[in-house]
């Protein structure tokens, strides 16, 4: 339901009563992914999508019942082989979603919804299989692993639940966790669906080149906080990028050295000069981001490549680089070259193979990869 938060957060600052359907499980191939909601207020306005409209009527009517009769509620939709005009998935996946009501002023659902609103690092967990007296009970879990509300009021089950949403906040994934009842660790009657709620991946753009102002745009689109950095004031102006969140101006290895980076940000080097490329490269090839791309040509990669090695870059290092950057879809224009290297970055997440789907006989929708290590190579 944090994918629909802005929404939320103002229906419940106008005093609204709705009900919200969340995919908590996906199997097969399906349109949206766990965490994916479509919520219904009690004037039927609807907002948000949990199947990109195979199954949102369906949907739709669950959440309206839950406004009626105040119970939380589980369904599943899946592809019916002998009645292909049935409710469910034409794809051929199944989605399990918890539907849950939700009265104005509830307080741990509404600092679920203000956390992710601000961007505040959140964890909104959620008895998503178990007893009916527990179904749609909810924590939230912030990332010093204080936490608010109740699975039960039961001590020992909140402080195991909070753990494991801690554990996933850590490393900004939605997900779920098998509890006992009793709060033991050990797989048993509950299913607890976590939702993480954590600022925007970081994009930083190298390179203040005239491909880089439709990057800018393309990873904007895409929902990062985007920097660009380059050395040269003259180029790195707001005029040249209007869309970018920040513009450094400093030498880019010396700023990626002292700026904070995760499990989850890009960096793109679009500068092609060996001054700005190689000490850049140097330090960001040591650090476990999500993404390292460079531009240039396949002469400028090989070039590239040797001087690193001279530099004392492990092979192991190496193979992180995404050199030339982006995907081959031919592209020559600015706009074009932007789409090639969001693909490609799009692709390492979700595990894509960048090949066309006409014909592959590959699965349609990948499960997210796990985060890089948090170590590598001395």
């Amino acid at each position: 339901m944090l994918d629909i938060a802005a929404d939320l957060h103002q229906w419940s600052r106008e005093g609204r009563d709705f009900a919200v359907a969340t995919v908590v499980r996906v199997g097969g191939s399906a349109p949206r992914g766990p965490g994916a909601a479509l919520a219904v207020d009690t004037g039927g306005t609807a907002i948000g999508s949990v199947s990109g409209g195979c199954v949102e009527g369906e949907v739709y009517e669950l959440c309206v019942q839950a406004l009626q009769d105040g119970r939380t509620a589980r369904g599943r939709f899946g592809y019916s082989d002998e009645d292909a005009f049935a409710v469910g998935l034409t794809c051929g996946g199944v989605l399990d979603v918890l539907v849950t009501p939700v009265r104005a002023g509830a307080p741990v659902l509404a600092a679920a919804v203000e956390a992710a609103v601000h961007g505040e690092p959140a964890a909104l967990a959620r008895v998503a299989r178990g007893p009916d007296y527990l179904l749609g009970q909810a924590l939230l879990v912030r990332a010093d692993g204080s936490y608010e509300g109740t699975l039960g009021r039961r001590p020992e089950l909140d402080r195991v639940a909070a753990a494991e949403a801690r554990a996933l906040l850590d490393t900004g994934r939605t997900g779920s966790a098998e509890l006992a009842e009793d709060g033991s660790g050990c797989p048993g009657g509950l299913t607890l669906f976590v939702e993480c709620s954590v600022p925007p991946p970081r994009m930083i753009v190298f390179g203040a080149v005239d491909f880089a102002t439709a990057l800018v745009r393309a990873g904007k689109f895409l929902g990062h906080h985007v920097t660009v950095c380059d050395a040269r004031p003259v180029f790195a102006t707001r005029a040249r990028f209007p869309d970018a969140d920040d513009l450094v101006v400093d030498w880019p290895h010396r700023y990626l050295a002292s700026t904070a980076t995760d499990a989850r940000t890009v960096l793109c080097v679009l500068t092609h000069d060996p001054r700005f490329d190689i000490p850049l490269l140097e330090t960001a090839l040591r650090l476990p981001v999500a993404y390292i791309g460079a531009m240039g040509s396949r002469r400028t990669h090989e070039d590239r490549q040797r001087r690193l090695r001279e530099a004392g870059l492990t092979d192991r290092e190496l193979n992180r680089l995404h050199s030339p950057i982006g995907l081959d879809l031919g592209a020559r224009t600015p706009e074009e070259t932007a789409l090639s290297i969001v693909a490609e970055i799009v692709a390492e997440r979700r595990g894509g193979t960048g090949t066309r789907l006409t014909g592959a006989g590959t699965p349609i929708h990948h499960d997210a990869r796990e985060p890089l290590p948090t170590s590598v190579d001395p």
